[in-house]
């Protein structure tokens, strides 16, 4: 048997979270950022119900504000460039009762935002959990791949097939190396993620399974929603294959100066004791939170505003990586 990434259902041992560090990335939103991400931590940590936290700061300053915040949480101090550890944290591997580290280069997503300490983040946090890491050599964000635990995954071809990622390899190329990497045996590839995605079509925001051969997509709200055609489009490729897709609301459309967000409930993180969802004031907020509950019934489902971690791209699954039990 391979190793293999479990599904985020399956048991965890701890989660790393990402703690907003810097003044020049967050501006005004510093603050506000740093009370929405504490109170996701909480929700996870569950009164010590749930899993352990480890906050991850990238300087003292960010550790003192995390341990006002959330004197719960195991603070952990390594240089890095933003909070996005679904990205450049580690992906847990298991074979039976062994853990592995898998790493990956990461080039600030095509490019755009390369930082400091970002590309080598996830061999250190390996470090420091005492897991045996390896590093790939090619381009893997976390948040563009989700997995069921049986060997299947899903991502998008806007995000792994795009050229600014790893421009020498085929999508069969790319196949063979997810198989090689991460024990990955199967693949649905959904074409489009979110307008306005920075990520270019990250997975976790369109499509997450929630059980083996389960995945659930999302529904257009209303005529005006920016992402129907996504929706929809992964819908039918995900039915194509044989898998039985779920609808989940849609928040639609929502602005942010004028500009377009990619929200989306569908960033919600799976803990042992908690499901938190992020929440954004829009009108469907509510039917997200019931429609997201309804899958996990043996844990608590927790709606959270995110409107100020969103600003920096992402929401509660960006800034976390959950390690196995």
């Amino acid at each position: 048997m391979p190793f293999r990434q479990p599904p985020e259902w399956a048991r965890h041992d701890w989660v790393w979270i990402g703690f907003p560090s810097h003044e020049d990335l967050w501006l005004d939103d510093l603050a506000a950022a740093r009370e929405e991400v504490a109170a996701f931590a909480r929700a996870v940590w569950a009164d010590g119900a749930g899993e352990e936290v480890r906050l991850v700061v990238a300087d003292p300053a960010a550790a003192r504000a995390a341990r006002a915040l959330a004197p719960f949480a195991t603070i952990v101090q390594e240089p890095f460039g933003d909070i996005w550890l679904r990205d450049t944290g580690p992906i847990v591997v298991k074979e039976g009762g062994r853990r592995r580290a898998r790493t990956f280069r990461f080039n600030g997503w095509g490019g755009k935002y390369e930082l400091e300490g970002d590309d080598t983040l996830g061999l250190r946090l390996a470090e420091t959990g005492e897991i045996e890491a390896a590093r790939a050599d090619w381009v893997v964000e976390g948040g563009a791949i989700d997995v069921d635990g049986t060997g299947l995954a899903v991502t998008t071809e806007q995000c792994l097939l795009n050229p600014n990622r790893n421009p020498d390899l085929s999508k069969e190329e790319v196949e063979a190396r997810l198989r090689a990497d991460l024990g990955l045996e199967r693949i649905l590839w959904l074409g489009e993620g979110l307008l306005n995605d920075h990520t270019d079509g990250h997975v976790d925001n369109l499509a997450r399974f929630v059980g083996e051969g389960r995945v659930a997509i999302p529904a257009p709200a209303g005529d005006d929603d920016p992402n129907t055609a996504a929706w929809l489009d992964a819908w039918a490729r995900a039915q194509a294959f044989g898998l039985e897709v779920v609808p989940i609301p849609s928040p639609g459309r929502l602005l942010r100066d004028g500009e377009i967000v990619p929200a989306s409930y569908m960033n919600f993180y799976i803990g042992n004791a908690a499901v938190v969802v992020p929440l954004y004031g829009a009108p469907n907020d509510d039917a997200a939170i019931e429609a997201i509950g309804a899958l996990f019934p043996g844990r608590r489902t927790v709606g959270l505003r995110a409107d100020h971690v969103l600003t920096g791209g992402g929401s509660f699954h960006c800034i976390s990586q959950q390690v196995p039990a």
